[in-house]
């Protein structure tokens, strides 16, 4: 795989019953696994793959509350401070650290708007700077040029996505957890109305409760259960480079470019928001639906090619239980990058932070980001089949609040008091319009 990936060894035997199933090791199935063994219950969590191998280790690696929707606010702040206590409470490393998010601009338009979220921010707790001229020109000293503002949140931070997911597996093991990978969940049982198993290629397994944190899987794994779930996959493509440079920003964001420190000292290097729309069965089912979104942008979209259709994880074809899923024939998703979005990339990057030409590019790779039609995470129960939890339509953002996410998803399995407000992600919210709803980020 191009994106670099920390592997872990998991055992093969599967347990035939659970309290929880979770289908999907990626960084918000890995996050709710942990939370669920944590709190004694038998936890199972079930990757196609490897873990944390999709747009788990795919993503920047930023863990921020700047510029958040107002609905992932709060699930943002908390996931800052649970990104801390699992580094405390385990020992593992995931990377994350409170380095601080630097924003330049140029734009006075892009520099009020951000203004206008430090004033939002004031009236939740959350504190950010807006940078003058001066200011932002000194800390933005290694692009050697000016700059009209900026903003810095000192409290936001990065993590390591090459090493996240997998650590926060290792944790579950320890715990006493059942981690199996290489997989596929087919599909599930049900008796009275209620889920009570969980089908996957090597048996099935008995559990009264499964969440589905499938990813860019997860709305063609629902219509096999009769449950629409509107969801678009956007083709990231980006970058990493060598970690020869010095005095450059560890989290930078411009117009033009937006930087990251890796955890190897190397760099991702990625155009904010640019992205390549993949036609597939899927998404001309739900193209009605995304119309807001892709309203607000059709500016840094283009149209794609047929990479979707070949991955498979946007059909509509119904599969059999006994036979082999498209999970199985494609267990990672690893769309080719877009290689001249890698070249602009690159040279932004250069033009931006001459330091950056003393390195050298170490790898190009792209990842599907699934979308919701607002924007927003579906964490929820899905009413048509209880037991069955959704988490899914992340939307670029969860890798940052994956541990609010996971901790969410586990206060809905066991009935506890939810870390925050849960109404805001609940998948029944797509029976309506998203005109006038889709999040600003």
């Amino acid at each position: 795989m191009p994106a670099p990936l920390a592997l872990i060894d998991t055992p093969s035997d599967l347990p035939q019953t659970a309290d929880v199933v979770v289908i999907g090791g990626g960084i918000v199935g890995v996050f709710a696994a942990y939370y669920l063994t944590q709190r004694g219950l038998k936890t199972v969590l079930i990757e196609k793959g490897r873990i944390g191998a999709e747009q788990s280790s795919r993503n920047w690696g930023w863990c921020r509350q700047q510029n958040r929707d107002a609905r992932e606010l709060p699930i943002s702040t908390k996931s800052l401070d649970l990104w801390e206590r699992f580094a405390a409470d385990t020992g593992e490393n995931t990377g994350f650290r409170r380095c601080g998010l630097l924003y330049l601009s140029n734009n006075e338009a892009e520099i009020a708007g951000w203004a206008r979220w430090r004033d939002f921010a004031k009236t939740v707790g959350v504190t950010t700077h807006v940078l003058s001229a001066a200011e932002a020109t000194e800390k933005g000293r290694a692009t050697g040029q000016s700059w009209k503002g900026g903003v810095f949140s000192p409290t936001d931070g990065i993590a390591d996505p090459a090493s996240a997911a997998p650590a926060v597996a290792r944790a579950i093991g320890k715990l006493g957890g059942a981690v199996i990978q290489n997989c596929a969940a087919r599909g599930v049982e049900t008796e009275a109305g209620r889920l009570s198993a969980v089908v996957t290629e090597k048996g099935s397994i008995r559990t009264k409760t499964a969440i589905l944190a499938g990813g860019a899987w997860a709305s063609s794994f629902c219509r096999q259960l009769g449950i629409r779930f509107p969801q678009a996959s956007i083709r990231s493509s980006i970058l990493s480079v060598s970690g020869d440079a010095q005095g450059i920003p560890p989290a930078l964001h411009t117009a033009g470019i937006s930087l990251t420190a890796r955890g190897d000292g190397g760099y991702t290097l990625a155009i904010s928001g640019r992205g390549r729309v993949d036609v597939t069965p899927q998404q001309l089912r739900f193209s009605p639906q995304f119309l807001p979104m892709f309203a607000k942008r059709w500016k840094s979209l283009a149209p794609g090619g047929f990479e979707g259709v070949k991955s498979g994880h946007e059909t509509l074809a119904h599969w059999r239980l006994d036979r082999p899923t498209p999970m199985e024939r494609m267990r990672i998703l690893d769309p080719r990058p877009d290689q001249a979005t890698i070249r602009l990339t690159h040279e932004r990057a250069l033009a931006l932070l001459p330091e950056l030409r003393k390195t050298k590019i170490t790898a190009s790779w792209a990842g599907y980001i699934d979308s919701t039609p607002d924007g927003v995470p579906a964490i929820g129960e899905v009413e048509s089949l209880p037991g069955f939890i959704l988490a899914a339509g992340f939307s670029g953002h969860g890798f940052g609040i994956g541990p609010g996410a996971g901790h969410l998803i586990a206060d809905i399995a066991t009935g506890a008091d939810p870390i925050v407000d849960p109404k805001p992600y609940h998948p029944s919210r797509f029976k309506a319009s998203a005109w006038g709803k889709v999040a600003d980020f």
